[in-house]
């Protein structure tokens, strides 16, 4: 756990310091996003945060390589995809920062980084079905992998729409999938068992996230940028298919049910991003196919539109996503209706805050 500790802080503290240098660079050179209807800030604001997460994500790698165990992840590879995937990524991202590129050249890149991981080994192998873990074909496998990093990549950015939200809801989502990849296989198999290219990524990321949400939080100094929502998104997916491609139930700890170990690390990815998928699926309900199109319909505009104020709405978000994660996450280590129950008594909770809260903040204005 030191390891992973220490990760998570060089990350923060790395990328809490390299934002105001990279601010700099993207008021110094044009990278700034303007004040247009669909956007909620009312002055403009330099993007580009994404490549000072990266510069905090590279830094945690390189302190990773001489630690005593988590160096030992370098001998198979992977993490010299998820690399050179995160640097694709964010320059695709960072050239988008500056000139607005087409949804389709995006869409390649993005194809392109997932197929760099999915190469160097970040791919799915195994997935449930018919009631034990099924081995698809190794095209249909690339396919999948591929579709969750598009996906997840999307979602994030979709997410990325008030001061602070889609940070500190994917340090949310990291923090839960942390949890759970560190404690699924038992520890008294070895040591080196609790470490994972899973957990390592989902550390990082939350370091990144709480180095950049400091510069980020409302009133933002600095947007993280599609540099920054593409690879939070690429490195959320790569801890997820690392970990979920490759998990056998048979393996994890008693507290959980069979059941349970088997669906879990489905659900959870899945829940650890419930909102933004949602607001993806809403948008394609909107806008059919060209769902990339943007506009001012997404569940932040409409949070704004009831009443919340931007700091309250980012909050509640915040909220939703933690209970639906932890929710989601204490099916391994309770019993089912105690997890349940949680779950349901916090959607109701979140809920009557979500319409609660801004008719009882027009009440006090009277």
């Amino acid at each position: 756990m030191r390891e992973y500790l220490l990760i998570c802080v060089v990350a923060a503290a790395i990328t809490f310091l390299a934002t105001p240098a990279i601010r700099w660079a993207a008021v110094r050179f044009g990278a700034v996003t303007p004040v247009r209807g669909r956007d909620v800030h009312s002055i403009p604001v330099p993007r580009l945060g994404g490549v000072a997460m990266l510069v905090g994500f590279l830094a945690a790698a390189a302190v990773a390589s001489q630690l005593p165990y988590l160096s030992g992840l370098y001998d198979e590879g992977e993490l010299y995809g998820v690399l050179i995937g995160a640097v694709l990524i964010t320059a695709l991202g960072a050239v988008d920062d500056f000139i607005e590129i087409d949804a389709i050249t995006k869409f390649a890149g993005q194809m392109i980084a997932a197929g760099v991981m999915a190469f160097a080994g970040i791919q799915l192998y195994l997935v449930p079905y018919g009631g034990a873990q099924t081995i698809l074909p190794q095209p249909v496998m690339l396919a999948l992998t591929i579709f969750v990093v598009i996906a997840t990549t999307n979602a994030v950015n979709f997410a990325d729409g008030l001061d602070g939200l889609a940070a500190g809801m994917v340090a949310i989502a990291a923090a839960a999938f942390f949890i759970w990849a560190y404690s699924s296989l038992p520890p008294e198999l070895n040591v080196e068992s609790v470490f994972s290219t899973s957990a390592f990524l989902s550390a990082a990321v939350v370091g990144c996230c709480l180095g950049f949400l400091p510069h980020n939080f409302h009133p933002a100094k600095l947007f993280m940028g599609d540099a920054g929502a593409l690879l939070l998104g690429l490195l959320l997916a790569a801890a997820t298919i690392s970990f979920t491609g490759n998990f056998d139930p048979s393996i994890a700890p008693q507290r959980s049910s069979a059941l349970v170990a088997f669906w879990l690390p489905i659900a959870l990815p899945l829940s650890i991003l419930a909102v933004p998928i949602l607001d993806v699926l809403l948008a394609i309900r909107r806008r059919g196919l060209k769902f990339w199109k943007p506009d001012a319909k997404h569940l932040h505009h409409k949070m704004l539109g009831i009443g919340h104020p931007h700091r309250q709405a980012v909050l509640l978000f915040y909220a939703w996503s933690m209970v639906v994660s932890g929710g989601a996450l204490l099916f391994a280590f309770v019993q089912a209706e105690y997890a349940a129950v949680f779950l349901v008594v916090g959607l109701l909770v979140c809920l009557a805050l979500t319409l609660g809260l801004p008719k009882l903040g027009r009440r006090r204005s009277l």
